[in-house]
């Protein structure tokens, strides 16, 4: 595509969470923290949740690739699973072998003998779960029985869930009100601001080898800012297809009129204020221009 155009070895924008492109926004820094430092307490259920494409996927994939060694990782990327499949999914991520007839009280006692072997080496479990918010009641509350099981000092199984707002609307039914009390950290993925996008553009710039100065300047990058009200995915998009329209005009910077044409042709993009009010007076003029035909008429006929 435009990879030799801007002498860079792959594509800087993609919406892939890569760990390699982790840029270490001062939001996500903290996530991280508060999820190894709640962890190595053995808190039982931790929580993290944010807006569509604030990188909590990047977010729970850095966690993976951080846990100390002396914890044991099940992750469940896709949790929209009734409770067998959900209990399924666990036991398969800890190597543990169900059959088809393995029923609520066997692996109850499978998945405790497995947390309590893994305990005596010394060791965690912890159970990571992306898009938490897709959990069907019925399977949080099966969620919540699995983490019953626990010595006289630590729990043999911590949970901890990535989900988008709608999980906080979820856990506030009254049917989950016990599990929400054992919710003992949380914590809110914040938006860039503007400066941050600046950086984080350059960030994944600089990655993907660019040797250029700034190829998005601060101009173009607080129209970025506007666009996306500071979504880290919205960012990625709108960066993308500027790149493709300097690279079919043949030129090696981005200049603003790129960006607008890129918002213009994005969907999830907060348009600009002058386009809502260019948008405002179109249709002032037209009702007015209605208004005079009408009263013409009206005038004409009397």
């Amino acid at each position: 595509m435009y990879l030799y155009h801007y002498g860079i070895k792959e594509l800087p924008f993609t919406l892939t969470p890569n760990t390699r492109y982790f840029f270490g926004l001062p939001s996500h820094k903290e996530a991280i923290q508060v999820l190894l430092t709640t962890l190595k307490a053995g808190e039982g259920f931790i929580k993290v949740t944010g807006e569509v494409g604030t990188g909590k996927t990047l977010i729970c994939r850095k966690l993976l690739n951080e846990l100390p060694n002396y914890f044991v990782a099940a992750y469940i990327p896709n949790p929209y699973l009734t409770p067998s499949e959900l209990r399924r999914a666990v036991a398969s991520e800890l190597n543990v072998t169900l059959t088809d007839q393995t029923d609520q009280q066997e692996f109850t006692q499978r998945i405790q003998r497995r947390l309590i072997q893994i305990h005596q080496e010394n060791k965690g479990v912890v159970l990571i779960i992306d898009e938490a918010q897709a959990l069907p009641v019925e399977s949080i509350e099966a969620l919540r029985l699995m983490t019953n099981l626990e010595t006289e000092s630590r729990k043999l199984l911590q949970v901890v869930l990535f989900g988008q707002p709608e999980l906080d609307d979820k856990l506030s039914l009254p049917e989950l009100r016990q599990l929400k009390q054992r919710v003992t950290f949380s914590y809110t993925l914040r938006l860039m601001d503007t400066d941050q996008v600046y950086q984080y553009v350059k960030h994944r710039m600089n990655v993907a080898n660019y040797q250029g100065g700034d190829l998005f300047n601060k101009k173009c990058c607080s129209l970025l800012f506007k666009a996306s009200k500071g979504t880290p995915r919205i960012v990625n998009v709108l960066c993308h297809k500027s790149l493709m329209l300097a690279y079919g005009e043949g030129m090696q910077k981005i200049t603003p009129s790129h960006v607008k044409l890129a918002i213009k042709d994005t969907e999830a993009a907060n348009k600009t204020k002058n386009n809502l009010f260019m948008s405002c007076v179109s249709v002032l003029v037209v009702m007015m221009v209605f208004s005079f035909a009408y009263l013409y008429r009206s005038g004409f006929a009397i």
